[in-house]
């Protein structure tokens, strides 16, 4: 993996980190239909707008099913899932379950014959998840029966995230990424199109929330999936979402700066194991990078 590669991952990872909190904002306020319907036609509308000023050609209309299966799968059961769970449990959870991502992503290209399933890998894995443990210190919370449904959500959207992105490699081999894009977050508006109007009596509309939601549909869905779809065009599926062990690093890192929470130096070793596992999973060696410059 190329050093652009590797940055271009820590920086999705940044902008994906911040979203969790943004979901403990806005799901509470509109509902977990409403808010991932008004981030799929935000971001829909601005990949839209991308592809008229780049003038790109939206994909053959017999491409659009499988399309919609990606959607399904990358967009809408992880929006819906991940906005139920933030209603239950806190963001640093939803954060490190999410984390388990690149697992299902390895187990699912291996399953399609696309990736080996490599010791390496599977070691990137383990130290991801021990890194996890060691850098977000979650407090306790009362195990109930909706707490752990809310745990069972967070795993089943990133499963849903790893699995996808074995479909997300294939649609980026075969149609443009903008495009792509686009007809993913079209398809997802339409089918959250009526679960999405039948929760609208019952959101509670916020300066914060729309607020939010702005942020997460054309950031964090819209601009931010594009740039996925174009780095995956050129690393494996595995390799890409192994973005998800740095997301917790992020959102502890955020919270530290903008909400004033705790960070110690005993969350440095979690640190080193995070980053330890995407190199690990990516394949990126940063030295022999820097050699290969010299």
């Amino acid at each position: 993996m190329h050093t652009r590669h590797f940055l271009q991952l820590i920086a999705l990872s940044a902008l994906w980190g911040g979203s969790f909190p943004l979901l403990r904002i806005a799901s509470p306020a509109l509902g977990p239909w409403l808010l991932a319907g008004l981030r799929c036609v935000l971001a829909a509308l601005v990949l839209t707008l991308l592809m008229r000023v780049l003038r790109e050609q939206w994909p053959p209309r017999a491409a659009w099913p499988r399309l919609a299966l990606l959607s399904l799968l990358t967009v809408v059961a992880p929006f819906v899932l991940f906005n139920w769970a933030a209603l239950v449990i806190p963001a640093g959870y939803s954060a490190v379950l999410n984390a388990t991502a690149p697992l299902f992503g390895v187990l699912g290209a291996a399953a399609a014959r696309e990736e080996r399933l490599t010791s390496r890998r599977l070691l990137g894995c383990a130290v991801g998840f021990a890194g996890v443990a060691l850098l977000v210190q979650l407090g306790p919370v009362e195990v109930t029966p909706r707490v752990v449904l809310a745990a069972l959500a967070c795993t089943a959207a990133a499963a849903a995230y790893g699995f996808g992105a074995i479909l997300m490699k294939r649609a980026t081999m075969a149609h443009a990424p903008l495009p792509a894009s686009a007809v993913v977050h079209v398809a997802a508006a339409l089918i959250l199109l009526l679960p999405s109007a039948a929760s609208l009596p019952g959101a509670r509309f916020s300066t914060a929330a729309l607020l939010a939601v702005a942020m997460l549909g054309i950031v964090t869905s819209g601009l931010m999936y594009w740039i996925s779809m174009r780095l995956m065009r050129e690393i494996p599926a595995s390799a890409a979402t192994s973005a998800a062990f740095m997301i917790p690093l992020f959102g502890v890192g955020w919270g530290g700066l903008f909400l004033g929470e705790p960070v110690t130096w005993g969350m440095v070793p979690g640190c080193v194991l995070v980053l330890a596992a995407t190199a690990l999973i990516t394949g990126f060696n940063p030295f022999k990078a820097a050699r290969d410059v010299e």
